[in-house]
């Protein structure tokens, strides 16, 4: 059933809406492309550790209790020929495993994730053949599955943010916003299980979206229970997408369809969520008396604070805060190394946070439908203060504090942040005009990000490129750089096909298209 409800004042999809959307989910996949392709192999935060339990399962090991898995010594002979060996020169994955065989005494943490994500590397890497590819070929074969699996996000992104506010226009400002994070880009095109869990969560964010703007047919919501079954099985960062979905089943539709009703949509959903995911959390509870087992236990152990020393908020707070905006906007690299800037970074957050606080909650039609859909990221953040409070206070160190870890909620911040900024801007004409700034700005942003992250591995963090840089990716780049030049240069007509489209949306007079309502 399909009710009366916020979706039907938006204009239908028409043709030219269409053909910008494909433009800018093709403009982003090409986006992240070059990204795995920027990003040398290993400089991606816990790639290593990913890769290798990636070719733990492709080699037929077994997946076992958090922190007994080792790093292999053929994925650390990959990381010392990169450092030490002209490219020419680096092996396959057969002579690295026959040269280097049996493990290391360095833990791979991610036994306390499910082997899913890395179960689908792995037939990839088989089907791929990949003992038969040089090392660093096989890894980027891993980047391109994640790229895959991430490039449908700003099409995830455009149909929730259209039809909460019901303008064609936000959403496609809404799709080029995921330009604007640079860190999204790094991590979405490493290898990593983020990457899948970023897929399945901005499905559940549009299903989300859908139940709360009058769409109450039961193929909606039984899908949502798939889709969030299948996150939950990916990775424990989806796990705060069980408590929010409930929350939206129950209330979408409230005051047109009976409590009851909606009691046993919600119970349905959770039971068909259970029955595909909750396996594995099950299996935790019994074999290790905790949902999520701590695979760091070996490598962080609990530590008393020297004589004299205590924890203080101020501390944690200033840690907290410095390292999650600067991890959310762009700070790639193994060590988060690499930062577009703290000022740049601070600034982003804080106006971010300023337009939302004082916006995106005021009275309204759709206010309900904000406020469910700020719980996913408010779950997230405060389950994440929570683990880095209790890591501080029990080994000194303020850990897990990772801006990746609000990735899964980035569809739901999106629209929040959408209708905030809308609001802000009042009238049709500032409206127009602020959707045309931030069309521009988020783009910016993204692409200053690539530019600071490819001169720092590149080019000794110089700008601009130089003759020194191009022959340092030759050396030791995937492909040749003139790859990389075609696939940026076809990623700005992307951009500017898409900006432009925002702008004819805000002409005074124009013919009607893709973007005509406000």
């Amino acid at each position: 059933m399909t009710t009366p409800g916020l979706r039907d004042s938006a204009p239908p999809v028409d043709r030219r809406e269409r053909v910008a959307v494909a433009v800018v989910t093709v403009t982003f996949g090409l986006w992240l492309l070059v990204w795995a392709l920027v990003v040398p192999v290993f400089q991606a935060p816990d790639e290593t550790a990913h890769i290798d339990a990636t070719v733990h399962l492709a080699t037929s090991a077994p997946w076992v209790a958090p922190g007994e898995m080792h790093v292999l010594n053929a994925v650390q002979a990959a990381a010392a020929q990169q450092a030490t060996l002209p490219k020419s020169e680096w092996s396959d994955f057969a002579e690295l495993l026959g040269g280097a065989p049996g493990e290391s005494s360095t833990v791979d943490q991610m036994t306390q994730h499910p082997p899913t994500a890395y179960l689908v590397g792995a037939l990839v890497l088989k089907a791929v053949h990949f003992a038969g590819l040089r090392w660093d070929h096989a890894v980027l074969v891993l980047r391109l599955v994640d790229v895959a699996a991430v490039t449908l996000l700003p099409l995830l992104t455009w149909a929730s943010v259209r039809r909460l506010t019901r303008s064609p226009r936000a959403g496609l400002v809404g799709a080029l916003a995921l330009f604007g994070i640079p860190q999204l880009a790094s991590i979405a095109s490493s290898v990593s299980n983020d990457a899948p869990v970023m897929l399945f969560a901005a499905v559940v964010a549009w299903l989300t979206v859908r139940l709360l703007t009058g769409d109450h047919r039961w193929r909606t919501t039984l899908a949502l229970g798939v889709v969030l079954g299948g996150l939950v099985w990916i990775k424990g960062t989806g796990l705060p997408a069980v408590p929010f979905a409930a929350l939206v089943v129950l209330v979408a539709g409230s005051g047109l369809l009976p409590l009851r009703t909606r009691l046993v949509r919600t119970v349905v959903t959770m039971a068909v969520t259970a029955g595909i995911g909750a396996w594995w959390w099950v299996h935790n509870v019994l074999a290790y008396g905790r949902v999520q087992p701590n695979g760091y236990t070996a490598m962080r152990p609990p530590k008393e604070f020297p004589p004299g020393e205590h924890p203080t908020l101020s501390h944690f707070l200033d840690v907290s805060w410095g390292t999650l905006a600067r991890t959310f906007w762009g700070s790639p690299g193994i060590k988060a190394q690499v930062s577009i800037g703290d000022v740049l970074t601070s600034v982003l957050t804080l106006v971010t946070l300023a337009v939302v606080v004082a916006f995106a909650f005021r009275k309204g039609p759709d206010r309900r439908a904000v406020v469910v859909l700020a719980v996913f990221p408010a779950l997230l953040i405060a389950i994440q203060t929570y683990t880095s409070a209790h890591a501080y206070l029990t080994t000194t160190e303020v850990a897990a504090t990772q801006g990746r870890y609000y990735f899964p909620a980035i569809v739901c911040l999106v629209a929040v942040s959408a209708i905030a900024w809308r609001r802000m801007a009042g009238g049709p004409t500032a409206r127009a005009r602020t959707a045309v700034g931030l069309s521009i700005a988020l783009p910016a942003v993204g692409l200053y990000g690539l530019g600071v992250v490819s001169s720092w591995f590149w080019n000794a963090a110089r700008f601009p490129v130089t003759p020194a840089g191009v022959e340092r990716y030759v050396a030791l780049g995937p492909v040749p750089p003139s790859v990389v030049a075609v696939l940026v240069a076809l990623v700005l007509v992307g951009l500017v096909a898409t900006v432009t489209a925002v702008v004819r949306s805000a002409a005074p007079t124009r013919a009607p298209g893709v973007v005509t309502t406000a």
